[in-house]
């Protein structure tokens, strides 16, 4: 594969930036016909690269991509997951490049050469290494098993319409494992594959005073302020201890063995490299657990997003009729997000004072999955990972989520195996969003590898 790439890396630059191009952002309505075009150009590279059939499939939302190969004789048949679409770009001001204009260019910090672009990690660049290693398994005579691969649109803004799509195409769908390349290796000094991720439900919570934003002088101070009592509710959603205090939350969580704690202790990290990273004094946690387990193995709530009241240029004296909080929890296997969700209205509701009202709105959710260590497709990409990277890869748990997953795993009957080749350095979903060449071809070269081991 090595060769491969050296004769063929300039023809895969311009393959993967014409499709770093195509602003491919779900959330955004002004995007739609970019959506199929994006969804179109894959099904080309797909067909390109030597698939029997690619097509472009509606559903409810964003088209989904399918594609497949048969090889006569096959032992197996891998279905390949990925997603076409990616996060807003924005805020435009702090990128340095153009983000739907892929250029090469050093790491500020190390001076590795990088492509950025919006897409570049999460996940155009991933999906393409598996296009890519596909195309050298055909070409070179290797490729023993079947392969199919379902690319769709809508993974940043929750799946809504992949579920009900893969339960009406299940017996196309049919396979032996979903390979996954979106997500992240915790260290480019020693590999990972992630052995499960967390779920997720994510919901908006308003809260409302009086009937009209009133005068601060008239009001102030006999009447409830919705900011001040919705960052009351919200600092008690979170003990001193680093818990959520919403009852029931931890009911079903499932406490690690000693001897499972130590088998994901493996996983090389640096407190010290990893808060210079971030610029940051100190972690903060749920307390008992390390910073690795409280982003792998243990749930948690974040308000990412909270606004009331005035916040233009200048000075207006306004007490707010409303004010909003976006939350996400991220949870862990067990927990579904459709009971936490309606865990987490139920309290927030009942510990809101008589002089509010509060309205709860769930968005998008999703439940959690383990796969086992010793399945023969995770041994597979252990020993080609080990070969590509000269150390045997680490099991994690992927802290994020990627809930369709859990969906197509219950859907199918099969388990996802998640070979990601992402690192943190890439800032997905940031301004600037980058991947190492080097990661790309090291990708390339063990997926590749996988098939071999996969018999």
């Amino acid at each position: 594969m090595k060769e491969y790439i050296a004769q063929n890396k300039e023809r895969f630059f311009e393959e993967l930036f014409s499709l770093l191009r195509i602003p491919s952002v779900s959330a955004q309505p002004q995007h739609k016909p970019d959506m199929q075009r994006c969804a179109e150009r894959l099904a080309g590279l797909l067909m390109e690269a030597g698939a029997d059939e690619a097509r472009v499939c509606p559903t409810a939302g964003h088209p989904v991509v399918f594609g497949q190969k048969t090889v006569p004789g096959a032992a197996k048949t891998v279905l390949v997951y990925g997603h076409y679409d990616v996060q807003p770009p924005e805020p435009l001001e702090l990128w340095r490049t153009d983000p739907f204009e892929p250029v090469i260019a050093p790491d500020p910090a190390t001076g590795e050469q990088a492509i950025y672009a919006r897409g570049a990690n999460d996940d155009k660049g991933q999906i393409f290494m598996h296009i890519k290693a596909f195309e050298y398994l055909l070409r070179s005579g290797k490729l023993a098993h079947n392969v199919k691969f379902i690319f769709e649109g809508e993974e940043e803004i929750g799946s809504a319409s992949l579920p009900a799509w893969a339960q009406e195409h299940k017996d196309l769908l049919k396979a032996d494992v979903i390979l996954v390349s979106d997500t992240t290796m915790i260290s480019d000094k020693v590999p990972s594959i992630n052995c499960g991720m967390r779920g997720l439900a994510y919901l908006e919570v308003k809260v409302t005073g009086p009937n009209k934003d009133l005068h601060s002088g008239h009001y102030g101070g006999a009447v409830a302020n919705p900011i001040q009592v919705l960052c009351e509710m919200i600092a008690g959603l979170i003990d001193d201890g680093g818990r959520v205090t919403v009852p029931g939350f931890y009911d079903k969580v499932v406490e690690l063995s000693a001897d499972d704690r130590a088998q994901l202790s493996r996983a090389p990290f640096d407190l010290e490299e990893y808060k210079a990273f971030l610029d940051i004094a100190e972690v903060r946690g749920e307390k008992g657990y390390t910073t690795l387990e409280r982003t792998g193995i243990r749930p948690c709530l974040d308000v990412c997003g909270i606004w009331g009241g005035y916040t233009g240029q200048g000075a207006k004296t306004v007490l707010p009729s409303v004010a909003h909080a976006k939350i996400s929890m991220r949870l862990v296997p067990n927990q579904t997000g459709k009971e936490i969700s309606a865990l987490f209205e139920r309290h927030f509701k009942a510990i809101a004072p008589p002089y509010v009202k509060v309205e709860v709105t769930p968005f998008e959710g999703g439940d959690g999955f383990l796969i086992p260590i010793s399945s023969p497709a995770f041994q597979a990409a252990s020993k080609a990972m080990a070969d590509v990277y000269g150390i045997a890869p680490v099991p994690s748990r992927g802290g994020g989520s990627i809930a369709v997953l859990a969906d197509l795993q219950r859907i199918l009957g099969i388990d996802p195996l998640l070979m990601g080749f992402g690192l943190e350095r890439d800032t997905i979903h940031s301004p600037n969003e980058s991947y190492l060449l080097r990661q790309l071809f090291a990708g390339m070269e063990s997926i590749a590898l996988f098939y071999g081991y996969y018999a």
